[in-house]
């Protein structure tokens, strides 16, 4: 049984993307999902700032506890720094121009989906190819290449538009 899950644009190519019973195919998981926006929000503050978790966690609406063992695995991973304490809070270690999506899904999710089958046949490649495979295979390359592409910085600024936009629009 499949249930569709919306559409996706990449390009010239246009795929619907289904949630499969078994292996559900998605580009990232939430917990990948709030590293991305938990470190695009200390991208648009200094690096010598320290934040504070539940600064983090209400600005981007993320459950604290979850986001702390998150960001932990970023420190491990060496993207952040953490310092514990009433001064404390979390910085990137890498610059933002350099850290990637790509980066951020290898170390939260794997990239092991990446290359998985899009219906879940463990034996799907070139030469023995799932009904999918032709036509998912330039679309799995193009998002890989797409979060291998996408720096913090971009979307720091891109997160910075759309608040001034919004604003905008507020104030009538």
């Amino acid at each position: 049984m499949t249930l569709p899950c919306g559409r996706l644009k990449l390009g010239r190519f246009n795929a619907q993307i289904f949630l499969l019973t078994r292996g559900m195919w998605m580009i990232y998981s939430s917990a990948c999902e709030y590293a991305i926006r938990a470190t695009t929000y200390l991208a648009t503050h200094s690096d010598a700032e320290l934040v504070k978790l539940r600064d983090i966690a209400d600005a981007e609406g993320i459950p604290a506890p979850f986001l702390s063992s998150i960001l932990q695995r970023l420190v491990s991973a060496g993207f952040l720094r953490s310092a514990r304490g009433p001064a404390g809070g979390y910085s990137l270690t890498v610059s933002p121009d350099e850290l990637t999506l790509y980066d951020l899904k290898e170390t939260i999710d794997g990239i092991a989906q990446l290359e998985d089958c899009a219906v879940g046949l463990g034996a799907c490649s070139d030469t023995m190819p799932c009904p999918l495979h032709d036509s998912w295979k330039p679309i799995r390359g193009l998002i890989k290449s797409y979060l291998q592409q996408t720096t913090l910085r971009q979307m720091a600024d891109a997160v910075e538009v759309k608040r001034a936009t919004l604003a905008r629009i507020e104030e009538g």
